[in-house]
């Protein structure tokens, strides 16, 4: 199966060729006008927003917590001025808080010295002073306040009784006690944490103790004020602990702003290494475009590439914030991807580019360079444009951010690569037609000129280069990249071993394996923690928090919203089944801690009924009750109630549970969703909260959205994998490669401390569009590959693309280097995915696709059977052309590098695609081809040239024009050393084009052609010879290309003469045109000095043999034919027998002897003669 070119193929090919050609003419204006476009985009970033709320950016925007919060302040509003109650708030407002612990080796805190540094903490804390728009106040100036008095740690009365309770004399019960001397309400687990307690519920130690200290924001003037109070609160009390201020006490700190400050400081962190990562991905690619040729190598195109993706992305953002979109510290990552891509694209255009030849017009070498540039670059932008496309959908505002600046960076990186850089290529194309250095700048000679004019050593290692214009192919001046030729020799060569393909295989399951172990390890949510720097005063906070306080964690509120007839029995049952149903879960501690203002009312009731003498059976008698006798100002059930206007009717109320022992985010996201689902099951409109609750929410979406996302993004990887390369089951293996790597990366990511969050989850949509890279790329060439055999497919797709894989990957790789060093678990995630995408894609490439490609692709029937033979014989061979080349089928076949020129698009390569303009009938060799040319090179031609005849560089030079090419064919083809005397004869013999072919295979073949003639010559000598052969050279009028062959010519294969002498019976001969075979038994006697027939095989000089040592056959083909024109064949009479065209037993040409002598050379003509 092979693939089809569609028309979006046929289209990309001549826009880009076109667009080449005009960048080529107008180089200057490509340059200029995406320089002026990137200095007005950049006047954007004064439009900058800088957002860094992480509510905003890491909560659902549509997250059923942000629904019940407003439910919440829809009926109870918090006043943060009069009636703050820390347990009823309904968001975080502005607030600092401590957790302290001991240092001097006594883990219990209840002790005088403590508490006296206690008291001096919190004396710090409320004395500071704070400045804001002129005014200067302090914490109690700006307290959070409950009945005009400012919220304060009650907790620290105890001091009061520290004398009693080290001496003894008097127990804390725990959860909550009353005071003795102040008369306060001490509630134990709000500021004790990882207490001990006794079976009678009596403290014996307590490790930690928490402070909070809240301040006003209901206005956005006290919000601002609160804001630059909370800056006061983390300096002094960070200074306080840097400085060893306190003894006893160690104290971590934190505050509303500081995940904002977190956020911030990973912004910064990441900014410095932004210079050192563009002087490593420059240093990159300026190594790996350079050669050993000094013209060809093109080290600031590498440059030059970096530079464009630069600009693109700066451009891109600017536009970005013209457009008002807000701006995050995560976009920071979008440039070290970008410049990865760039890279990419550029090796895929200097592939482009190595693929043209070299005595070509520059004009014309960006237009073939565009056009099979093409559908490679544009693939690659095109999934990645998609890939980000998805995440627009995402419910979480960071990642559309992040996703929607990385769309304008990958549509400015692509148009910028086919404007900018493009024009920086022509301008490099212009030196290097000119053959200047491509460091200096200065005019050098060739290799073979320099070798042949014996320059020094210095001058060919540092200066040679390019090519000779007098001898263009010269294979010393055009030798094949080294890391191809691994490729293609050696690693193809593994693959193709079938025990290797086992462990492959093999290899390929136990990464399944880990990958769908580590799967079932994933943690989601995105961690507080997380979102701060290691070595951040926040870390350690935290630390303690999920230490000594995730026994009690939250204070929930369960509202009922909606007109309520609370004096109802039935209704009273509702709300008591309900809050009983919560209580009862494994999530919620016992009714102890709960504050229900219903069921103590009614208790209050039932313990004063004789004293209060009311009855409450019908709602106004309620109201009033409630309202007089339990719903007063000072208690904080007042909170909790909420009437209409005319206060003739309860319109909401609420209850408060406590949650108990939640360990993980993973349990996070159990409870929230079970005591979700208890409220939606009451018969009530109920429904819970938690200011935490809008965080939790991600746990419940994030899963969903990313699976969603993947599914959404592989179905769309694969309809654009069809469309640009329209072949079914391409389409199913790059689905397959897909969802393979997205399973890896999802995967090993947990297995790699990696939660599944919004900020892996911008990772897994952004690995949809990279896989998809190398497996499109590699498939393709294997699927649009002419070979019959599976293995020659192999090396093909890895010639064309391994060394493009491995410099895709690598640059890649080495532009996220800088995240890993920012020391953010933001950073630190992309750097982890994208190098687990990218080397998991990598690998699918350049092993499991070719392995399973051969074993389930095209030909993997050969594969199965083991009649693989590795040939790199073609599909497109048909009957008639195999029945043409017998019986010397090996020796017929040839290939033709150019043939005519049609025009642009006028000659057509595999299967009809348009873009080989000057009429060079090759494949395509698959997206992101880089190299120095296709499957097999002009360059690896010539070397292999070289290696057969294995002359001195003088003779290489001499010989490789095209008439002493012409002549030094047809001699090494007409006298192969075949059936030579000793040890050789019975050795496998290479043919003109290299293929081993062994004596026995000729043998064989021989004998059909003799077996064919005697009966000829039984019939007649004469008889049926011309027409015979009048049809052999019908069928021979076109070659194996389907290419027409003039047929005007000398016959000069030895082979043909012999067939020409026996037609006019004339076996006797000399030298190398003596008898091949037994003579026939109704042949004239053989002439004197012929040889005997026992000796039926003669050794054959070789083209070496005849013309370098005994000389015996003229060095060229005018002295050949006069020769022939003494022989005794040449005296007969003219109608003796006609002349008819006979096809060399040694290449292509045909010719037709004309009786005059004249000569014509060869010609050769796509679709028709030459005239």
């Amino acid at each position: 199966m092979t693939c089809g070119i569609s028309c979006v193929d046929k289209t990309l090919n001549k826009s880009f060729y076109h667009l080449g050609i005009c960048i080529a003419k107008h180089p200057g204006y490509f340059i200029i006008i995406p320089v002026l476009l990137t200095l007005l985009c950049m006047t954007g970033y004064q439009q900058l927003k800088y957002q860094i709320d992480p509510e905003y950016l890491f909560s659902p925007i549509a997250g059923e917590g942000k629904t019940e919060r407003a439910i919440v302040e829809q009926y109870f509003k918090v006043n943060y001025t009069h009636r703050f109650n820390v347990g009823r708030i309904t968001r975080p407002g502005r607030f600092g808080r401590v957790i302290v612990i001991t240092k001097d080796g006594d883990d219990n805190m209840i002790r005088r010295e403590v508490f006296q540094e206690l008291r001096q903490l919190d004396n710090l804390i409320q004395n500071a002073t704070t400045t804001y728009d002129g005014d200067t106040y302090t914490y109690k100036d700006n307290c959070a306040r409950w009945e005009n008095e400012c919220f304060e740690n009650d907790i620290l009365n105890l001091d009061a009784l520290m004398d009693d309770i080290e001496a003894g004399q008097l127990n804390l019960t725990f959860p909550f006690m009353f005071n003795p001397v102040t008369w306060d309400a001490h509630l134990f687990p709000v500021f004790f944490g990882g207490t001990k307690l006794t079976e009678d519920n009596h403290v014996i130690s307590v490790p930690a103790i928490q402070l909070v200290y809240f301040v006003t924001a209901d206005t956005k003037r006290q919000d601002a004020k609160g804001a630059e109070w909370e800056e006061t609160f983390l300096r002094v009390v960070g200074k306080a602990e840097n400085s060893g201020y306190f003894k006893h006490i160690s104290v971590s700190y934190f505050a509303s702003r500081t995940l904002d400050h977190e956020l911030e400081k990973n912004t910064k962190t990441v900014v410095p290494y932004f210079s050192s990562t563009f002087l490593l991905m420059g240093l990159f690619s300026v190594i790996t475009c350079m050669m050993g040729d000094a013209v060809r190598s093109k080290p600031f195109l590498g440059l030059m590439g970096n530079v464009s993706a630069i600009m693109a992305t700066l451009a891109a953002f600017g536009l970005a914030m013209y457009c008002g979109i807000e701006f995050i510290g995560i976009n920071l990552a979008a440039p070290f991807l970008m410049i990865g891509i760039g890279i990419d694209d550029t090796f895929v255009m200097l592939a482009g580019w190595r693929r043209t030849k070299a005595k070509m017009p520059v004009a014309e070498r960006m237009g073939l360079m565009m056009s099979e540039a093409a559908v490679s670059i544009t693939i690659t932008s095109v999934t990645d444009f998609i890939s980000f496309l998805i995440g627009i959908i995402s419910p979480f505002r960071s990642v559309r951010i992040f996703c929607t600046y990385s769309v304008f960076a990958v549509c400015f990186t692509f148009l910028w690569h086919i404007t900018f850089f493009a024009a920086c290529m022509a301008i490099s194309g212009y030196r290097e037609r000119k053959n200047l250095h491509s460091i200096f700048g200065c005019r050098v000679q060739p290799m073979s000129v320099a070798i042949k004019e014996k320059r020094n050593f210095l001058y060919k290692a540092i200066m040679a280069g390019g090519i000779d214009p007098n001898d263009p192919d010269n294979p010393i001046d055009n030798k094949d990249h080294m890391l191809m030729a691994f490729f293609k020799d050696k690693l193809a060569a593994v693959i193709n071993n079938k025990w290797c393909k086992v462990i492959i295989i093999l290899a390929f399951a136990s990464y399944l394996v880990g990958a769908c172990y580590g799967i079932t390890q994933i943690k989601e949510g995105l961690e507080r923690r997380k979102l701060s720097r290691e070595d951040s005063y926040s870390v350690e906070f935290f630390d303690r928090e999920d230490d000594y306080y995730r026994e009690f964690p939250y204070r929930m509120q369960v509202i009922i919203a909606g007109p309520l007839n609370y004096s109802d029995p039935l209704v009273q049952e509702q709300v008591e089944n309900l809050t009983s149903t919560l209580e009862h879960t494994s999530y919620v501690t016992s009714r102890r801690y709960t504050e229900s203002w219903l069921r103590s009312f009614l208790s209050f009731l039932e313990r004063n009924n004789e004293l209060l003498n009311v009855t409450v059976d019908d709602e106004q008698t309620f109201i009033e009750t409630v309202k007089e006798h339990w719903l007063f100002p000072g208690n904080p059930f007042s909170l909790d109630v909420r009437f209409n206007d005319e206060e003739t009717q309860i319109i909401a109320s609420r209850f408060l549970i406590q949650a108990v022992n939640i360990t993980d985010t993973n349990h996070e996201k159990e409870m929230v969703r079970d005591l979700r689902k208890i409220c939606k099951d009451s018969p009530l409109n109920a429904s819970i909260f938690h200011p935490y609750f809008v965080f939790f929410d991600q746990f419940e979406l994030v899963r969903p959205v990313s699976l969603q996302a993947m599914v959404i993004g592989a179905i769309i990887m694969m309809i654009i994998s069809f469309v640009f390369i329209p072949n079914i089951l391409c389409s199913l293996w790059v689905a397959f490669s897909v969802i393979s790597i997205e399973l890896g990366v999802a995967g090993y990511m947990a297995l790699w401390d990696v939660n599944l969050d919004s900020i892996s989850m911008i990772n897994l949509i952004m690995c949809i569009g990279f896989s998809v890279d190398f497996t499109a790329h590699i498939c393709y060439t294997y699927m649009s590959s002419k070979k019959r055999s599976p293995k020659a497919r192999v090396r093909e797709a890895l010639h064309s693309l391994g060394l493009p894989i491995v410099q895709g990957s690598s640059s890649t790789i080495l532009g996220i280097v800088a995240l890993l060093l920012a020391q953010s678990y933001i950073f630190l995630v992309f750097f982890k995915m994208v190098f687990l995408v990218i080397f998991f894609g990598a690998m699918h490439g350049l092993f499991l696709l070719p392995v399973l490609l051969s074993l389930f692709g095209p030909g993997s029937c050969l594969t199965w059977t083991g009649m693989d033979d590795g040939s790199d014989a073609e599909v497109d061979e048909g009957p008639e052309d195999r029945q043409l080349e017998k019986p010397f089928s090996q020796s017929y076949y040839m290939q033709y590098p150019t043939m005519g020129i049609n025009g642009p698009y006028g000659t057509k390569g595999f299967l009809g695609a348009p873009y080989k303009a000057y009429g060079v009938d090759e494949k395509d060799l698959g997206l992101g081809t880089s190299g120095e040319d296709s499957s097999e090179s002009s360059s690896s031609r010539s070397q292999r040239r070289q290696q057969q005849a294995a002359p001195n560089e003088e003779e290489v030079v001499a010989r490789d024009s095209p008439r002493r090419r012409y002549e030094d064919g047809w001699r090494r083809s007409s006298y192969q050393n075949i059936y030579g005397q000793g040890a050789a004869q019975f050795q496998a013999q290479p043919d003109l084009y290299g293929q081993q072919v062994s004596a026995a295979e000729w043998r064989h073949r021989l004998d059909a052609h003799e077996q064919q003639q005697r009966q000829r010559q039984r019939r007649s000598p004469y008889e049926n010879y011309p027409q015979d052969v009048e049809m052999d050279m019908q069928r021979a009028r076109r070659n194996s290309h389907g290419d027409v062959i003039d047929l005007h010519g000398t016959p000069n294969s030895s082979v043909d003469e012999r067939l020409r002498r026996q037609a006019e019976h004339f076996s006797a001969g000399s030298g190398d045109d003596s008898s091949y075979r037994h003579q026939l038994p109704t042949a004239a006697p053989p002439p004197a000095g012929s040889v005997p027939p026992a000796k039926r095989y003669h050794r054959r000089r070789s083209s070496e043999d005849s013309t370098h040592r005994h000389q015996r056959w003229p060095a060229n083909i005018e002295e050949r034919r006069a020769r022939r024109a003494h022989s005794p064949a040449h005296n007969r009479p003219e109608t003796a027998t006609p002349s008819y065209a006979f096809r060399s037993s040694s290449h292509h040409n045909l010719y037709q002897p004309n009786g005059k002598g004249s000569k014509h050379p060869p010609t050769y003509q796509y679709g028709d003669y030459y005239q």
